[in-house]
């Protein structure tokens, strides 16, 4: 399901890497096993990204703006420590993509056309091929039960220590196991869908990538696709070339239970890209993210003063905001569900998903509702948890983040309900809120103090041909 908001890490380039480079070695049968659809969607998305700068200045608690002179404001927009030059050499369009250009995906340099569809032609689940595809030596295919407390901490340390990281080797998602198995067991998952890679006879756990069945509507066709999320392979295997087959093998899983389309994200550029979306940032704690070095104290700007211009009021500003309860579930599918039509790309939620998937769960994904005089639900807004180690820092070790989730504002501007989920994440002691420039979401970023990023994020679909969408046209977020 998602990326994170962070730039691409070394590690991460070295599995895409592994994929492009891997056209030699694919089971020479590859091409006549029917279309594949599990391509990985890196999680490259939501690094504890660190962010280049903040624009705007929204109203203070009292309601008056807040005027900052000149030199300030330009100091400002260099608050946030910018990265190395990683990022513009891993999304260089012009190199061979050896292991994707034999995929049905569009090539790097094709026209966006008008028409949509399926890339690859129609095949049946009996044209899928039924074994498993073969490994290198040494290693075994195994299906992950994420129930199990034994190996969901097994995914836990694997994601923990070699998963998505900064290019300074700085911060680490660290996604908790609670929210891998609310990531991992949405309605009707599939265990199947699970996919590990062992060392031969039951060893460690070295490789992972994970679908789960979602109905996502393009423009004005709705398909039932797979959500491709969490590839990683093990730090020291990277020269195995597992991420390939790791790919190939997902995609042979997903076909047979009669699915054909994908949808993942990436921080790197593959062929191709559906739409391409930057990462916001909001400061709620500047002191320790300039501590640890996520960002750093702007030329004359103080400590106090940093403090004081990202400081928000300690209640909600709206009237009648609320935590949301079960009996809301109907009313904000209805909320959610309606809203998303207004975006190209966008999930068909079911009732159940949007229980999953919104109700509150500690630690994990946060959701608030607004409820006026007559008892009714009218706004809904929501985020969830996830935070990256600090790797190497003598004072702090964890970094919390909090990623903007769905968010509907029907009776106030979004602007006041994403103030108000500003407020209610530093009140569970968020560090840092981010945000993609997906939906609406431009219409509060800059004006709520949110700083550009500098990384990329790209929106992909597999075996799926369509126009190209600008990012206020896409309605999904992975996680």
């Amino acid at each position: 399901m998602a990326e994170a908001a962070k730039s691409p890490s070394k590690e991460d380039r070295d599995e895409d890497e592994e994929a492009e480079d891997e056209e030699e070695d694919e089971n020479e049968n590859e091409n006549e096993e029917g279309a594949q659809t599990g391509e990985k969607k890196k999680k490259q998305k939501k690094k504890p990204a660190k962010t280049e700068g903040t624009a705007g200045y929204p109203s203070t608690a009292n309601g008056e703006e807040e005027k900052e002179d000149p030199d300030q404001q330009q100091h400002l927009l260099q608050m946030l420590r910018k990265r190395g030059p990683c990022e513009e050499s891993r999304r260089q369009t012009a190199r061979e993509h050896l292991f994707w250009d034999t995929q049905p995906v569009p090539s790097m340099g094709s026209e966006y056309g008008q028409d949509s569809g399926p890339l690859d032609e129609l095949r049946t689940v009996d044209d899928v091929r039924a074994e498993p595809y073969p490994l290198p030596d040494k290693f075994e295919w195994c299906t992950c039960n994420v129930d199990d407390d034994k190996e969901i901490d097994e995914i836990y340390t694997l994601l923990t220590e070699n998963y998505v990281e900064d290019d300074d080797s700085m911060f680490r998602f660290d996604y908790s196991i609670h929210f891998l198995r609310w990531a991992l067991k949405p309605p009707e998952f599939l265990r199947s869908w699970h996919l590990g890679v062992r060392v031969q006879g039951g060893g460690k756990l070295v490789g992972f990538i994970t679908g789960i069945p979602a109905k996502i509507r393009v423009f004005e066709k709705s398909i039932q696709m797979a959500e491709i999320n969490f590839l990683c392979v093990h730090k020291r295997l990277r020269s195995k070339r597992l991420a390939p087959v790791l790919i190939k093998e997902i995609t042979r899983r997903v076909n047979r239970e009669n699915v054909w389309q994908a949808v993942y994200t990436a921080g790197v550029v593959l062929p191709r890209p559906i739409s391409e979306c930057r990462y916001w940032h909001r400061s709620l704690n500047p002191k320790k993210l300039i501590e640890v070095g996520f960002s750093h104290l702007g030329a004359r700007m103080t400590m106090a003063r940093t403090i004081k211009l990202y400081k928000v009021p300690d209640m909600p500003q709206l009237p009648g905001m609320r935590e949301m309860k079960k009996e809301d579930v109907p009313r904000v599918h209805g909320l959610v569900l309606n809203y998303l039509r207004k975006f190209t790309l966008h999930p068909e939620f079911t009732p159940e998903e949007v229980e999953h998937w919104m109700l509150p769960r500690p630690g994990v994904v946060y959701c608030y509702v607004r409820e006026n005089e007559k008892g009714e639900v009218t706004d809904v807004c929501s985020f969830y948890s996830l935070p990256s180690s600090i790797l190497g820092h003598a004072k702090h070790n964890t970094l919390k983040a909090a990623y903007s989730y769905w968010n509907v504002a029907s009776t106030v501007p979004l602007q006041d309900l994403m103030y108000d989920a500003l407020i209610l994440a530093k009140q569970q002691d968020f560090d840092v809120f981010n945000a993609l420039d997906i939906m609406e979401n431009e219409s509060f970023l800059k004006e709520l103090k949110f700083g550009i990023g500098d990384g990329y994020l790209q929106y992909y679909l597999y075996n799926w041909k369509c126009p190209r969408i600008e990012p206020r046209g896409i309605g999904l977020v992975l996680l």
